[in-house]
Parts: C-alpha cells; sequence; structure tokens
C-alpha cells in the first residue's frame, strides 16, 4: 500500500493508573475557567443560525477540515449539523461556497464550547468526536476529552456520542471514564463503508484496524 501509515506509538500498555482520580476529580469539581471571548462570539454566532430554523442538532466536534461534517449534512438533511475545530486555517481553507444549508462550520475552542452548549440547554441527537488519537503519552492524559475538566459536559450535552479511532486504547479509557460516571458505552471494531474523515481513510488503507464507541445517555 502507497504511503502506509504508522501506528500510533505510546509509553502506556493499558488504562492509565490516574484514570478514575482524574475523571472523579473532575466530576466533582465544576470547571470554572473563563470562556474565551472569541469562542463566546462563536457559540453566538450559531445560536442566530440555529434560531433561524428549528430543527434536531448534530455536533461534530473536532471537525478538521468539515469533510465529516459536509457528509453528515447531506446524510441529515433535516438536520442541523454543527462542525466545530480550533483551527481557523483548516476551516476557512475548506469553507465551500456550496456547503449544504443546513450546515455550520466554525472555528472554536470546544473546551469553552462545550460548557455554554450545556448552559443554553442544548441536547443534540447526535454527537461525533471523530479525531482519532489524540494525545499516545502517559503524561498527556489531561488533553484527551476524558482527562480534561470539561469531560462532564460533554457528558451532560446528551444524545447518542459516537467516537472513532484507530488508537484502540483511547477508546478503551474513554469507556472507561463512561463507566466511572455512570454511563455505558459499547466498544467496536468496525469497517466503514463511507470514509467521514481524512483520518478513517489513512488508516483504513494503512492496513490499520478502526475502533469506535458509542453511548446514549
Amino acid at each position: 500500500m502507497e504511503n502506509k501509515s504508522k501506528t500510533v506509538e505510546s509509553n502506556q500498555t493499558g488504562i492509565h493508573d490516574r484514570l478514575e482520580e482524574t475523571v472523579r476529580k473532575h466530576l466533582s469539581h465544576p470547571y470554572l475557567r473563563p470562556e474565551a471571548a472569541h469562542t463566546k462570539l462563536a457559540f453566538d454566532k450559531v445560536l442566530a443560525l440555529l434560531s433561524t430554523c428549528e430543527r434536531p442538532l448534530i455536533l461534530d466536534a473536532c471537525c478538521g477540515v468539515g469533510d465529516s461534517s459536509r457528509l453528515l449534512a447531506a446524510k441529515y438533511p433535516g438536520h442541523w449539523v454543527v462542525g466545530i475545530d480550533k483551527s481557523a486555517n483548516r476551516l476557512d481553507r475548506e469553507r465551500a461556497e456550496d456547503s449544504p444549508e443546513n450546515l455550520i462550520l466554525m472555528r472554536a475552542d470546544l473546551n469553552d464550547f462545550y460548557r455554554l452548549a450545556v448552559v443554553a440547554g442544548w441536547q443534540p441527537e447526535r454527537h461525533y468526536i471523530l479525531y482519532p488519537n489524540p494525545w499516545p503519552k502517559a503524561a498527556h492524559l489531561a488533553r484527551r476529552w476524558h482527562g480534561a475538566p470539561v469531560f462532564p459536559d460533554i457528558i451532560k450535552l446528551g444524545g447518542r456520542l459516537e467516537l472513532r479511532s484507530n488508537w484502540k486504547l483511547y477508546l478503551e479509557e474513554f469507556q472507561a471514564a463512561l463507566k466511572i460516571a455512570g454511563h455505558a458505552g459499547k466498544l467496536e471494531v468496525f469497517e466503514p463503508a463511507v470514509y467521514l474523515t481524512p483520518f478513517e481513510k489513512k488508516y483504513h488503507q494503512s492496513g490499520q484496524q478502526l475502533w469506535k464507541l458509542q453511548a446514549n445517555f
């Protein structure tokens, strides 16, 4: 195969030994960092767009260049699909004039955006986190979503949550974090019929196994 991608390398051999301590700390203590002004402004812009038409909501977190958001918008034309990524360069580079009318792509810090969404009472029908293998070093637990202070707010949004990755341990940890928080998650191998992200395509075509984790709240 051409351009074969490397597998994830980590100094962890199993679920992080501080995962439970970390998750319980975040469940017990609200995340009090003030939201960034640029994310508050972005959130208000999204709210204004959503108010123009009442539809069920799909949230595509860490959407990168927006490929997954566009595919989801086409698949669910009766829903709003909101794709959020922290990189303006990625979104601006890929923003197309012919994007579906039910698609909103916005630059924002999800650590703040999630909390604003909870306060606003968002209840997305579906919630995707498709970025595949963030922060594989053990020292980076706090940079993974399930080790971050915003993890309780991710859960509070409810709906059907789906994560995908080529790094099984990342999803095993997220599944364990859900269990600590009182929720069940189903982890399984999957073979994509359609690639939602460039990551899925790259890793799958390199012969790597893909995994998905789903939870219903």
